[in-house]
């Protein structure tokens, strides 16, 4: 089949079995073969391809509401309704979004780029159904992953109790990104090997009704037998305790077994939840052995060998050298431990696991409650450090606020892909982190414009006694800079002069101050001398530093790989107006009041104004102003 040539799903209809298999094969062949180039999210997509088949096939899109949890397994739905002509755009700039997306398809009826949100989404759309009396199906689709959220167990409570009409997917693979950990992962591993226990209850109930009567005896018992089966068939029943019809484990890759037990699902009144095993990364070997998350998500790679394509003799990543800091120091400091919410691989903290298996947390997606735990070990004197993303501390926002830093608490937050990620796109940009923490009281934020300072304010961190303390650092590696061989403390609040300048000053931060740099030596030629000031403590500022610019009027600009609203460039105007310098000359350069796509960092830079050349304008357009006023 032309997978090219697909506009929408109904020709599913008219397929039989022998023609899926074939559509699978081709599906997971075009995969293989496409993401070789674009990278992308090939684990889950090839474990979802019978799947995502299946429910295209026995439902009606987008008048049935298909909803898929985190979105980095909707591939195979993109596919099939009418998007494959795109692929070789995906996740780059302009092109193909790796999640779900309206603004692409009719059929994406939800955005998705954290997990644990589409059983809430559901049941807004299966309420939102019944008060208009319409007629259709509500279809999450959730890993079991991002079962283990927080968010998802509030929902299911809710859907249990409402006793909504809904069929929940769980697409269970037995990994999100990482392998699953915790309780619950542990309750659907008992309920993948205990079989159909709903076929044996239905047929147990046939047998019952072909019985004559034979007195009160026997109806009266027949419940309690019933019950029994189920407590003896499937420990724990955990889904049908919460008011679920549970249909399963159904073998995922199986048309024959999905088709049947969808239908029965479609029959049954209130919520369902149907179990599907399946394995992620099937159909290609190397990512069908995957146990700890490389092939989740990846860059190019070589079909043949599964190598993956990466930049030789490339510095150490961001992640990498920040966990690595942390190991190095927890081997003279027992108090350090290290949390992670299901990023152990991304956070490069397999190394320090390794070391200090006991001393090392992975609560699986649970941001909020690796957080308040960080809280709760650092009112013991030890020295937590939560490895997190900054899409994903958004998530925990309440607990940083009421947890840690209300009670002033020694916990270091290592804030990984801070700033634009790029491919990920508008889910993911760890843009907003400096706007929710700076408000924060107690809250110290920092950045380093190298590895070197780096792993220093890593060590800053760690020595650090007064409250939270939070190092921002973004996705991709560094710059190979020579490192120092003692680490040192950098004094809070400190800020440090790159290159001197007495016509104006450029403040910022990490990842752009070679952008900074750049524009300055661009001025310099046109006779214009530019202080640049590496800003690496967002808060506290460098006051001292501040009140000489300011004083001397100087022009100042500053410069953040993040928001402009509540970002440090507020902070540097705030302080101004309350020193009442009304007189100063203050500029921003920031990310903008929207939402920035996916694309190539640098792309994204240009369109968002951040380039060495709106740099000098910038400048430049203070220049008069200040001459105009002196």
């Amino acid at each position: 089949m032309d997978l090219m040539s697909i506009k929408d799903p109904s020709f599913l209809k008219e397929l039989d079995i022998w023609q899926l298999d074939e559509l699978s094969e081709e599906i997971r062949r075009f995969l293989i073969e496409t993401l070789s180039r674009t990278g992308g999210h090939i684990g889950p997509n090839l474990g979802v391809v019978e799947l995502t088949i299946a429910l295209h096939k026995c439902f009606d899109s987008p008048k049935d509401k298909i909803i898929w949890d985190v979105g980095h397994q909707s591939y195979v739905h993109k596919i099939l309704t009418g998007r494959a002509c795109q692929f070789d755009t995906l996740r780059q700039y302009k092109g193909l979004c790796g999640f779900p997306k309206m603004s692409e398809s009719e059929h994406d009826v939800w955005e998705t780029g954290h997990s644990s949100t589409s059983l809430s989404a559901a049941m807004g759309m299966a309420i939102a159904r019944d008060v208009k009396k319409a007629n259709n199906f509500v279809v999450p689709v959730i890993g079991d992953g991002a079962l283990t959220g927080g968010m998802a167990l509030e929902a299911l409570n809710h859907i249990g109790h409402e006793q909504k009409d809904m069929i929940v997917v769980l697409n269970d693979n037995e990994m999100s990104i990482a392998p699953n950990v915790g309780a619950l992962h542990n309750v659907l591993g008992r309920l993948r090997t205990a079989g159909k226990y709903h076929w044996a209850k239905e047929e147990l109930d046939y047998l019952l009704k072909k019985i004559p009567a034979v007195g009160g005896k026997l109806a009266a018992t027949a419940e309690k037998v019933k019950d029994s089966l189920k407590y003896m068939l499937v420990s724990g029943v955990f889904f049908e305790e919460l008011g679920f019809t549970y249909l399963g484990p159904v073998d995922g890759h199986d048309f024959d077994s999905l088709f049947e037990n969808i239908s029965y699902a479609k029959k049954t009144k209130g919520p369902v939840l149907l179990h599907v095993i399946t394995k992620k990364g099937k159909g290609y070997e190397p990512a069908e052995h995957d146990r700890i998350g490389t092939w989740h998500g990846t860059g190019q790679y070589k079909i043949d060998t599964g190598d993956l394509i990466k930049p030789v003799n490339a510095p150490p990543s961001w992640s990498s050298l920040v966990s690595e800091t942390v190991r190095k120091l927890a081997r003279k400091d027992e108090r350090i431990v290290a949390i992670t919410p299901a990023m152990p691989v991304g956070s490069k903290l397999e190394g320090f696991a390794e070391e200090f298996p006991d001393r090392m947390f992975d609560v699986g997606i649970a941001e909020q409650h690796a957080t308040t735990m960080a809280a709760g070990l650092a009112t013991q004197k030890m020295k937590p450090y939560l490895a997190i993303y900054s899409t994903f501390l958004q998530r925990a926002y309440d607990q940083v606020l009421h947890d840690i830093s209300r009670q002033n608490l020694n916990v270091f937050i290592g804030i990984d892909r801070a700033g634009l990620v790029g491919a990920d796109g508008e889910t993911h940009q760890g843009v907003f982190d400096i706007a929710f923490l700076r408000h924060l009281p107690n809250m110290v934020i920092m950045m380093p414009k190298d590895e070197n300072e780096g792993q220093h304010m890593v060590n800053t961190a760690i020595q650090y006694d007064d409250g939270p303390i939070a190092l921002r650092f973004p996705r991709g590696n560094g710059y190979g800079v020579s490192m120092d061989s003692e680490l040192k403390q950098i004094p809070i609040g400190s800020w440090e002069v790159l290159k001197q300048g007495t016509d104006a000053a450029i403040l910022t931060f990490g990842t752009t101050i070679p952008l900074a740099l750049d524009a300055a030596n661009r001025l310099e030629k046109q006779g214009i001398s530019v202080q640049v000031v590496n800003a690496r403590f967002i808060k506290p500022l460098d006051e001292q530093l501040l009140h000489g610019l300011l004083r001397r009027n100087m022009p100042i600009l500053t410069i953040e790989e993040a928001v402009l609203q509540g970002g440090f460039g507020s902070a540097v105007l705030e302080f101004a107006s309350e020193h009442e310098y009304r007189h100063a000359f203050i500029d921003r350069i920031g990310v903008p009041d929207r939402f920035v796509e996916h694309g190539n960092v640098k792309e994204l830079l240009k369109e968002i104004g951040m380039t060495p050349e709106n740099i000098v304008m910038k400048i430049k357009a203070l220049m008069p102003k200040k001459q105009k006023r002196a």
